[in-house]
């Protein structure tokens, strides 16, 4: 069981010149593995894990081009971080395992069950879509990550710009100290690389699903009502769960729902389809 500050043990999956850092809590329980969104991290994750720990061997991965995972992978598509959650699971987790995304997560993880539902359990997606993103919204957000002033020279300063959200905590929270200064472990440019393959919709894949799936959404989140209904409507098979007053990043705040819901789905008996 890890509680409290105790340090996660890293593990290491190596995979066509791609390293990725997995943080490993080394509980007892059946596996789940979680993948953050973009320009996150596995440590974002870290409240959810240790909520988790006492019942579950929880793996938080650093998705390639994010966190200590190679940070400027040659291939951003959504075959190679498919390809490296099986990898993983394979590997680390002896699927098959409850698999958990936020954002891009959650739609790594979507894809992920749709080619491998063997190795997946059952499903979370927070604040995840089939529906494909606007073009713009790649641009929109590489430009943002670009305009950081970077090396910021204290974690302070990193947090006067980025803001008093939750959001810009956990990500001057997740700067790397250099000699020059503090510098986020993502680069902008790989970010919007990352952004164009998710621009194609995965409605194939999402109304194909064979695994048990939890769409969870926030009431101040990233998707509007009808792009929420789409989903439903594409498949009404799948489980839902609303968080009232939260954000995209619903996994943050320390008095989420978010873990509660989490725990319950992963907890009770399978569900039919």
């Amino acid at each position: 069981m890890v509680a409290g500050n105790t340090p996660v043990p890293s593990r290491w999956v190596h995979r066509e010149g791609v390293d990725l850092h997995v943080l490993d809590t080394a509980g007892a329980g059946p596996p789940v593995v979680v993948l953050h969104g973009l320009a996150g991290s596995a440590r974002e994750f870290l409240p959810t894990a240790r909520a988790l720990a006492p019942l579950f061997r929880v793996f938080l991965v650093d998705q390639r081009g994010h966190g200590l995972s190679t940070t400027r992978p040659g291939d951003t598509s959504r075959a190679a971080f498919v390809a490296d959650t099986v990898a993983v699971i394979e590997e680390l987790a002896e699927g098959p395992v409850r698999l958990v995304g936020h954002s891009m997560g959650a739609h790594t993880a979507l894809l992920t069950a749709s080619a491998r539902p063997d190795l997946v359990d059952r499903l979370v997606m927070l604040e995840g879509h089939a529906g494909g993103d606007d073009p713009e919204t790649a641009r929109r957000i590489g430009r943002s990550l670009a305009s950081w002033p970077v090396p910021f020279p204290n974690r302070e300063a990193a947090r006067a710009f980025l803001g008093p959200d939750v959001l810009s905590e956990a990500w001057a929270a997740d700067l790397e100290e250099t000699p020059e200064g503090f510098v986020p472990l993502f680069d902008p440019a790989v970010m919007e690389a990352i952004m164009e393959g998710l621009q194609k919709p995965r409605w194939p894949e999402w109304e194909g699903l064979e695994v048990p799936t939890l769409a969870v959404f926030a009431e101040c989140g990233l998707f509007t009502d009808s792009q929420v209904r789409e989903l439903f409507e594409r498949r009404p098979t799948t489980h839902r769960a609303d968080l009232e007053e939260e954000f995209h990043d619903a996994h943050l705040p320390p008095e989420s729902p978010w873990i509660p819901v989490l725990k319950e789905w992963l907890t009770k008996p399978l569900p039919a389809m």
